[in-house]
C-alpha cells in the first residue's frame, strides 16, 4: 500500500501526517510505503523507525552525479533512508514529457542501487475507448523490462489508468483486475513464471476508503497506490486496513 503525496505537505505536515497515522495503523501484515516529496523524506524516515514503514521518494534521475540542475540519483535517495521509489507515474509522463525509454533507465538505475521501483502504467480516456488498454499498458511494460537482468531485484507494478488520476472516477474493480491479470501475463513472458508470481501488481486512481473494498476483493490485485487519499491519515489507514487479512493486525 504506497502513499503517494505528491507535490503536498511541508516538513511540519508530513510530521503532523505520521504522528496522526502511526496510532491508527493496526495491520501488521501489510507493507506500507509513504511518498513525500524529496525535502520531507528525512523527516518521515526519522519518524516511522520502528515501525512497519516505508519511505520512497516520486521520481529519480538515472544518472550517478553530474550537471543535471534539479535532478536527484538514487545514491541520494539511499542515504536519505528510500526503499522506494515510484518511475512513470503518468503525471511525470504527460506533463514533463517523461518518454518510455527514460522510465526504463530510470528503472535500471534504481535497481542498480538496490531501491525497488514502483513502476507505473496506464492509458488515457482516449486510449480506453479506443480499445487499446492492454497494447499501451502491454508496450509500456516491454519497454521498461526489456533486457532487465536476471536478479535484477524487486519491481511493483501500479496500473494507474490515466483517466482515472485525480478525477473522482475509478476503473470498476472488475476492470482493474483483468488490466493486472494482463500485466502479470507481460511480465511472465519477460521475467519468467515464477518470478512474475512473486510481483505485486497495484491499482491507482481515485482509491478512498469508500471504494477501496471492491479492489481489496479482488485477488488479481495486490495492493493500491493512493493518491489525494492518502492526505489524510485517518483515510489513509483505512484504506491500508482494507488490505489486511482477517487477524492480520
Amino acid at each position: 500500500m504506497a502513499a503517494n503525496w505528491k507535490m503536498y505537505k511541508t516538513r511540519a505536515q508530513a510530521r503532523a501526517f505520521v504522528e496522526g497515522f502511526l496510532p491508527r495503523l493496526t495491520a501488521r501484515d501489510v507493507d506500507v510505503v509513504i511518498c513525500p516529496p524529496f525535502l520531507a523524506i528525512e523527516t518521515v524516515v526519522g519518524l516511522v523507525g520502528g515501525h512497519p514503514v516505508a519511505v520512497g521518494a516520486q521520481d529519480v534521475y538515472w544518472e550517478e552525479e553530474g550537471a543535471f540542475t534539479g535532478e536527484v540519483s538514487p545514491a541520494m535517495l539511499v542515504e536519505a533512508g528510500c526503499h522506494y521509489v515510484i518511475v512513470g507515474h503518468s503525471e511525470r509522463r504527460q506533463l514533463f514529457g517523461e518518454t518510455d525509454a527514460e522510465v526504463a533507465r530510470k528503472l535500471r538505475a534504481a535497481l542498480g542501487h538496490g531501491l525497488v521501483p514502483i513502476l507505473c502504467v496506464g492509458e488515457t480516456l482516449e486510449e480506453r475507448e479506443g480499445g487499446r488498454t492492454e497494447d499501451v499498458v502491454g508496450r509500456q511494460l516491454e519497454l521498461a523490462l526489456a533486457d532487465l537482468p536476471a536478479p535484477a531485484g524487486q519491481v511493483v507494478v501500479a496500473y494507474e489508468p490515466v483517466w482515472a488520476i485525480g478525477t473522482g472516477r475509478n476503473a470498476e474493480p472488475a476492470d482493474a483486475a483483468g488490466v493486472a491479470d494482463f500485466i502479470r501475463g507481460v511480465l511472465a513472458r519477460y521475467l519468467g513464471g515464477e518470478r512474475a508470481s512473486r510481483i505485486r501488481v497495484l491499482y491507482g486512481g481515485s482509491v478512498k476508503p469508500a471504494n477501496i473494498g471492491g479492489f481489496a476483493a479482488r485477488p488479481e490485485i495486490d495492493g493500491a497506490l493512493v493518491g489525494g487519499a492518502s492526505l489524510d491519515p485517518a483515510s489513509f489507514a483505512a484504506i491500508v486496513a482494507a488490505f489486511s487479512e482477517p487477524g492480520g493486525a
